[in-house]
C-alpha cells in the first residue's frame, strides 16, 4: 500500500559503538517485551516557525529535558504502538502503519499537538527499519515492536499548547506480550474507577488514559487478575476497553459483537482488523453497546461462547474469567476457543506472510 510522500529527510548520525552481535543474538533469543531497545531511535523538533525539522537517526539513548518541560507539568504528549515483522524470506513487513498513522494525527488534533504527516510517519519507521533491520526477529511470534511518541519538550510553565514539540520513535524486539503464552486471560470489572469520559481524551492514545488505568491495573492483579476491564462513567453498565485492548464477544451462531465506537474508546488497528476478517470468513459481525450483564446472561445461558481481547501486543488472547467484587464467570479455564482460534491465525498468517494480503496491509520496509 503506497502512502503519503515524506518532506522529511532523515539524517543518519550512526551509534557508536554498536551492540555486540552476540549479546543481540542472546536478546532476540528471548526478547520478552518492552525490555531491550535496538541500537539507533528517530527523532525530530517541531516549532510555530518552522515546522518539523531536524529530522535524523541517531544512537538510542537518554533525552535531555529542562525541568519545565510541559510535558512533565501538563501530560501533553501522545503515543503509538505497531510492529515489524520478518517473513520467511527474510524480508521485513508493517502492518498497517497508514492506519497507526491516521490515529496519531487524531491523537495529536486532541491533544493540541502538530500533527505529524503520514508520509513522514511511514518514512521515520523506514529509516529506522534500514538502520536496525538486524534487531527484526525470526521465528515464532516474534516481531519488532515499534513506538512512536510526541511529547511538548518547550520549557513554559504557562498553560497553554506547547511551542516546541519533540517526535520519537523507538524500537523493541518482542516476544509475547503475556508470559503465559496463549492461555486465557483473567479480568477484573473495576467498579470504582474509569479509564475516560465523554469529551475526554478516551479516542485518543495518550499516556494519561493509560496513567488512569494504572491503579484499577493494581487492584486487579490483588485479585489475581491478569487485565482490568472498565465501564463507562454515566450509567456504570457499559462495557468499553480493558487497560490497552479491545473486547470481543463470540455467540452461539458465529457472530461477532464488540462494544461500539463511543468517544470513550480507543478505535484499535487490530480491532477493525478483525472485524474485516471475521466477515469475510462468513462470520456476522455487529458494533454496538455491550453491558456486563449481557455478558453475565450470555455465558449463563450459552449465548456467548468465547470472550477475547485485541490489541497490537499481544494480538489475539481469549478471556477466560470475569471477576468482581463477590462473584466471577468461567467462559474457558484452558484454551482458546475454535473462532478466537480462527481469528487469530488469520490475523498472524497475513501479518507473517503465510497467507495472501488481498487488502493491502502490509508494507514491505526490508
Amino acid at each position: 500500500m503506497s502512502a503519503a510522500q515524506p518532506s522529511l529527510s532523515f539524517e543518519f548520525r550512526p551509534a557508536s559503538p554498536l551492540t555486540p552481535v552476540r549479546r543481540r543474538e542472546e536478546i532476540l533469543a528471548a526478547p520478552g517485551f518492552g525490555k531491550f531497545f535496538t541500537d539507533h531511535m528517530v527523532t525530530a523538533t517541531w516549532t510555530p516557525q518552522l515546522g518539523w525539522h531536524d529530522a535524523a537517526v541517531v544512537g538510542y539513548g537518554p533525552i535531555s529535558l529542562d525541568p519545565a518541560a510541559a510535558v512533565l507539568h501538563y501530560a501533553q504528549e501522545i503515543f503509538e504502538g505497531l510492529k515489524a515483522y520478518r517473513h520467511a524470506d527474510g524480508s521485513i513487513w508493517t502492518f498497517r502503519p497508514e492506519a497507526n498513522a491516521a490515529r496519531f494525527a487524531r491523537s495529536a488534533a486532541r491533544l493540541a499537538l502538530p500533527e505529524l504527516p503520514e508520509g513522514d510517519f511511514v518514512a521515520a519507521i523506514q529509516a529506522l527499519i534500514d538502520a536496525d533491520r538486524d534487531w527484526v526477529p525470526a521465528g515464532g511470534e516474534a516481531s519488532l515492536y515499534l513506538r512512536p511518541f510526541m511529547f511538548a519538550s518547550e520549557a513554559f510553565l504557562g498553560v497553554r499548547a506547547a511551542r516546541e514539540v519533540t517526535f520519537c520513535l523507538i524500537a523493541s524486539p518482542a516476544g509475547s506480550y503475556f508470559t503465559k503464552g496463549l492461555a486465557p486471560v483473567s479480568i477484573w470489572l473495576s467498579q470504582d474507577y474509569s479509564r475516560a469520559a465523554p469529551g475526554g481524551t478516551g479516542a485518543a492514545k495518550c499516556g494519561g488514559n493509560y496513567a488512569a488505568s494504572l491503579l484499577a491495573q493494581q487492584e486487579a492483579s490483588a485479585h489475581g487478575c491478569d487485565q482490568v476491564c472498565f465501564l463507562d462513567v454515566v450509567e456504570r453498565r457499559w462495557l468499553e476497553e480493558l487497560g490497552g485492548m479491545n473486547l470481543f464477544f463470540v455467540h452461539a451462531d458465529g457472530s461477532l459483537v464488540t462494544p461500539e465506537l463511543t468517544g470513550t474508546i480507543l478505535e484499535g488497528v487490530t480491532r477493525s482488523s478483525i472485524l474485516e476478517l471475521a466477515a469475510e470468513r462468513g462470520h456476522k459481525v455487529r458494533e454496538t453497546r455491550v453491558s456486563v450483564e449481557d455478558w453475565r446472561t450470555g455465558v449463563a445461558t450459552g449465548e456467548i461462547t468465547e470472550v477475547f481481547a485485541c490489541g497490537t501486543a499481544a494480538v489475539v488472547t481469549p478471556v477466560g474469567r470475569l471477576a468482581w467484587r463477590g462473584g466471577e464467570l468461567i467462559t474457558t479455564e484452558d484454551s482458546a476457543g475454535p473462532v478466537t482460534t480462527e481469528i487469530r491465525r488469520a490475523l498472524l498468517d497475513i501479518q507473517y506472510g503465510r497467507a495472501a494480503d488481498s487488502h493491502g496491509w502490509l508494507r514491505q520496509v526490508g
